[in-house]
């Protein structure tokens, strides 16, 4: 059973401005680049199902976190059907990303109050994620679709959404700027808050520090 509501989840990926985006194997490694983003400040994190048996490992994360990194929303990303999106909430997501619309994925959710975010790439798409109940979009992959531009180009004649892209997201200045001065509710950030070299050395304090740099720079644009 997700431990928070879908409005909280909204709510801190706007206040947090930032959701890491990662998948693992190994459970200890996931469970250290975790307690790494929860001391860098971060709050919403999105484990990705991407890999052999990953909803074991989330189940295993979900109750981990809950004792050692209580105030984290623990989410999952990378979902595409209803059936996996009813796997994950029955094991504590607290929220379902999904790189694509499905239907039954949105009533899967909705029943559930569970947070839902798909993946858009057009105007039309994002007006159907709305119309199906979704709150915080996925815009996917964010480089690709038009990046900032294509933000500022929404947020026109659609000043109420709540975007957040992933893909084409790093933690430096320059790239977060043209992102929230755009008008994004947040940003998903994978691989540039995770370099492989850092996981292979086990620097964990490198993901703190990145995440509360990230922060510190969401924090001064807002």
């Amino acid at each position: 059973m997700a431990r928070f509501s879908r409005i909280q989840v909204a709510q801190v990926m706007k206040e947090t401005g930032i959701v890491p985006v990662f998948y693992h194997a190994d459970v200890e490694l996931c469970k250290q680049v975790i307690k790494a983003c929860y001391d860098g400040g971060i709050r919403v994190f999105e484990f990705t199902n991407r890999g052999d048996f990953a909803a074991e490992v989330f189940g295993e994360l979900t109750k981990w976190s809950a004792k050692e990194c209580p105030d984290m929303i623990m989410g999952v990303g990378s979902i595409i059907d209803e059936a996996t999106t009813a796997l994950y909430i029955s094991i504590g997501a607290n929220f379902i990303v999904s790189p694509l619309i499905d239907e039954g994925m949105a009533k899967v959710c909705n029943k559930r109050k569970i947070a839902w975010s798909p993946g858009c790439g057009s105007v039309t798409e994002i007006g159907r994620a709305h119309e199906l109940g979704c709150e915080v979009v996925k815009i996917f992959p964010g480089s690709s679709v038009g990046g900032p531009d294509f933000v500022k180009g929404v947020m026109g004649p659609m000043p109420y959404a709540s975007i957040m892209p992933t893909g084409g997201v790093s933690p430096d200045e320059e790239n977060l700027t043209s992102w929230f001065k755009a008008g994004v509710h947040c940003v998903g950030m994978g691989s540039q808050l995770f370099p492989k070299d850092v996981l292979a050395k086990k620097d964990f304090s490198y993901i703190s520090t990145k995440c509360k740099e990230a922060l510190s720079i969401v924090e001064k644009l807002r």
